[in-house]
């Protein structure tokens, strides 16, 4: 019975973390604030496209804030985007990150965060909790500015 089971098994893909880092940890950007976030995120996102469609992307920090990477998860359209919980923590999660902030645009400009936005905020502090891998901040960019969501009371 064993070997038929490792038999079945082999056929399975296998699964394996490697982690290779390209700039040494005190080199890289520390976010203290969204400003930080921000400026990191628009050093990133594809500027020709920003006010075409939306992104979702999540930078992934270390325990001291030091940015460990940024991760676009979506693109999507003019005006949505998604943002799947799995996706999201299973990047941190494999990158062993120890807090994330997530950001998307809207390339509409507005700098208002929509129901939509909140609720899926509310869903991620929540899955963060559970996990203990905290949300700190959920960013909507433009290439004009910023709204940080933890700013204005909603990852209470």
């Amino acid at each position: 019975m064993e070997v038929l089971v490792k038999e079945r098994l082999s056929g399975v893909a296998e699964v394996s973390l490697s982690y290779s880092p390209k700039v040494r940890p005190s080199q890289r950007p520390t976010v203290t604030s969204a400003k930080d976030a921000y400026e990191i995120l628009m050093g990133f996102w594809n500027l020709d496209q920003i006010e075409l469609r939306e992104s979702f992307c999540v930078m992934l920090l270390n325990r001291n804030l030091r940015v460990l990477g940024v991760v676009e998860l979506s693109r999507g359209g003019i005006s949505s985007t998604v943002a799947d919980t799995r996706m999201i923590f299973g990047v941190a999660l494999k990158a062993c990150a120890c807090s994330i902030i997530v950001a998307h645009n809207h390339p509409s400009g507005d700098l208002k965060a929509s129901s939509a936005d909140i609720k899926v905020t509310n869903k991620l502090v929540e899955a963060g909790r559970i996990l203990e891998l905290p949300v700190n901040d959920h960013l909507i960019v433009t290439r004009e500015g910023y709204l940080s969501l933890a700013e204005e009371g909603y990852l209470d």
